[in-house]
């Protein structure tokens, strides 16, 4: 009954993110509700027992690919203005939803529905030996080791080769030498003035200059 209720929620609260993100005319209020979604989709992959794809979804889709469009929002013009204004204005509707999701997360832990064994008392698929997030890590990690390090160097090198691709040297772009900071002697780096009273350096002949 309970597991129940908690689908019900993470299903509702999903369908009006959804509906959200392509009915919001503002992008940042368009990303919060795409936020919302991948949380209560992560609920429900939990609810299934896929305790790997609730993880992934949170870590790729809420940590990677939402933060990634909050940065491209940044770089852009954005008048702050009439952000603050549509963020007040849906301010109640925010408020809503924070209690309704914290309801959620309540309700699972305490009543159990995320435990292995109170899962498999209300007839949801678990593994056979505790969840299959710790199988899918042993098995990753000792029989799949190789491919999924060789994996992590491939996507290393396509890091490194868009790097090197989009690179471009500016011949009036300064750089730090390390080299020549180190080997500065005193005379070089400080410049002492003798200023006199009632004059600034910007008044100062060059002569004048010690």
């Amino acid at each position: 009954m309970i597991a129940d209720l908690v689908f019900y929620m993470c299903a509702a609260l999903l369908i009006m993110g959804g509906i959200g993100v392509v009915t919001a005319r503002n992008p940042m209020i368009a990303i919060i509700f795409m936020v919302m979604s991948f949380f209560n989709a992560a609920g429900i992959f939990l609810l299934l027992g896929a305790e790997f794809i609730a993880l992934l979804t949170v870590m790729v889709y809420v940590g990677a690919v939402a933060v990634m469009f909050l940065f491209v929002l940044m770089t852009i013009d954005i008048d702050f203005e009439v952000l603050k204004d549509t963020s007040k204005k849906h301010l109640p509707l925010g408020v809503l939803v924070i209690a309704i999701m914290l309801s959620q997360i309540i309700l699972g832990v305490f009543s159990g529905v995320f435990k292995s064994d109170e899962a498999a008392a209300t007839g949801m698929p678990i593994p056979e030996g505790g969840e299959n997030i710790t199988h899918i890590g042993n098995i990753l990690f000792t029989d799949y080791l190789l491919p999924f390090q060789a994996s992590g160097f491939i996507l290393l090198t396509a890091m490194i080769g868009a790097i090197v691709l989009t690179y471009r040297k500016r011949p009036d772009s300064k750089r730090q030498v390390i080299g020549k900071q180190v080997s500065r002697t005193r005379e070089e780096s400080m410049v002492i003035l003798d200023v006199p009273k009632a004059r600034g350096t910007a008044e100062m002949k060059p002569e004048e200059v010690k």
